[in-house]
């Protein structure tokens, strides 16, 4: 169902709302406005609100399969635990990219960046297996396959003491070509699944790496993912390594630009800021992971200040522990009531609505195409049922969404005009069995203890001076 018409639906307009109806023919945004002629499938949209879907710019699928059960730690030793209990199998990426999909898709998101961990050996299969999942459930996916080509202890500051670290298993020439290859296989842009190349970050990627990914981004036109000073551990280690912030070394080796999204950003100071205004830089800001792991508070209202684009992700599910996009939001967007005293620099629910929608599609170089109810746009859309007892009573509709704590409060969602969402249920898979296999899979579990951990855990803290 390709063409429809929303009828009676509310749409935010500039400080109001208006009830419109809005026409798709082909899957793009045709006509907004009352009383249009029905073409194709009449849609009921009274006391409903209709906004473009939201992305979750930000997130680890296969994290699924550790939810809950990580140790409170801070992200260098974390990091060590979820490495340690996480061999994969195909079968738990499929899974766990279904479930993505879904907790997404259903709590306003129509695009999912998964920055994908791959199984050793099995790295094409991995981003093959992503891939069905996301077109199943027919989300809008950009898979960011997560390479490095250091290991795990270089991520830690070496402090006083020299480090020898394991050199990594795989050459950095062999990865840039599995990306490659990655392109070649996966890339259908116009089927709405994009490959994106993803140094996971400074902390374990050479500049070799780095360069080799900005020659593919720049070759096949791909846009650019990477985790950037997510905790003060990086912070320092960027100084260890190159002497200046990590900002300032991304820049001189090329690596930002205004098809570059940032996870995280919580260390920078106010020349790097510009730096990232300057390449118009886009920062993914993850709040809830922040937290949980104790990274601290990005400063996103002096990104926003300085013109830097920003949106919302989840994270991996088990930093923040689900996918609930809305939650991201809200929690991104009041946290930042207690960093600056001028009330007048807090983001509002229409700004957060709009960052999660336009900020995304900015970040992935598309703003043309997706994140605003525009004539001419794909029908990337996001219906909410305003009669939901968590959105009542009536208020204003984009406040409760925003910050309230809605439940269930989906009820329609499109794709490229393609309906996914019905009634409030995913309609392309069965979710039903998927609920099934995942408890079926998995089992109980309190304590574990990570060998890793147990091994740079004494040298962690001496260098955080904790």
């Amino acid at each position: 169902m390709l063409d429809f018409t929303i009828q009676n639906v509310l749409i935010a307009a500039d400080d109001d709302y208006a009830t419109v109806d809005v026409q798709i023919i082909d899957g793009a945004i045709a006509a907004i406005a009352p009383n249009l002629q029905i073409i194709g499938t009449p849609i009921d949209g009274k006391n409903k609100l209709l906004l473009p879907g939201f992305f979750n710019a930000h997130t680890h699928s296969s994290e699924m399969w550790q939810r809950g059960i990580m140790s409170v730690f801070p992200l260098e030793l974390w990091l060590a635990e979820l490495y340690d209990f996480a061999p994969l199998d195909p079968e738990q990426v499929y899974l766990s990219a279904l479930g993505t999909a879904v907790e997404t898709l259903l709590s306003g998101g129509t695009s999912v960046v998964d920055h994908l961990v791959l199984i050793p050996g099995l790295e094409l299969e991995t981003i093959a297996i992503a891939t069905r999942a996301y077109r199943e459930v027919g989300i809008r996916a950009f898979i960011a396959p997560l390479i490095q080509d250091e290991s795990l202890t270089a991520g830690i500051p070496s402090g006083e003491s020299a480090q020898k670290h394991e050199p990594y298993f795989r050459s950095t020439a062999a990865t840039l070509e599995i990306i490659e290859e990655a392109v070649r296989q996966f890339h259908r842009p116009d089927e709405g699944i994009n490959i994106l190349v993803a140094p996971t970050g400074i902390q374990l990627c050479t500049d070799a790496l780095f360069a080799g990914c900005t020659e593919l981004s720049d070759r096949y036109n791909l846009c650019r993912h990477s985790h950037l000073l997510e905790t003060r551990a990086q912070e320092k280690l960027a100084q260890e390594k190159y002497g200046c912030t990590a900002v300032e070394h991304l820049k001189r080796i090329g690596y930002l630009s205004d098809r570059t999204t940032l996870a995280h950003c919580v260390w920078l100071n106010d020349a790097d800021i510009a730096i990232l205004a300057e390449t118009q830089s886009t920062v993914v800001h993850n709040p809830l992971s922040n937290l949980r792991l104790g990274s601290g508070i990005a400063p996103i209202l002096k990104y926003r200040q300085a013109g830097v684009n920003v949106t919302f992700g989840c994270d991996g599910a088990s930093s923040n522990d689900s996918q609930d996009l809305l939650e991201a939001i809200k929690m991104g967007s009041i946290l930042h009531n207690i960093t600056d005293s001028n009330y007048q620099h807090w983001i509002t629910p229409r700004q957060a609505v709009e960052m999660a929608s336009l900020g995304g599609a900015k970040g992935l170089n598309i703003a043309d195409k997706l994140g605003s109810l525009t004539v001419g746009k794909q029908a990337d859309l996001v219906l909410y049922d305003l009669t939901n007892l968590s959105l009542l009573p009536r208020t204003d509709p984009i406040g409760l969404l925003v910050l309230g704590r809605p439940t269930n409060v989906v009820d329609s969602a499109w794709v490229n005009g393609k309906q996914i969402v019905a009634d409030g249920k995913v309609t392309t898979i069965n979710v039903e069995q998927l609920r099934q296999e995942l408890f079926n899979r998995s089992q109980w579990e309190t304590k574990r203890k990570s060998e890793t951990v147990a091994q740079i855990e004494a040298h962690y803290r001496k260098v955080m001076g904790l």
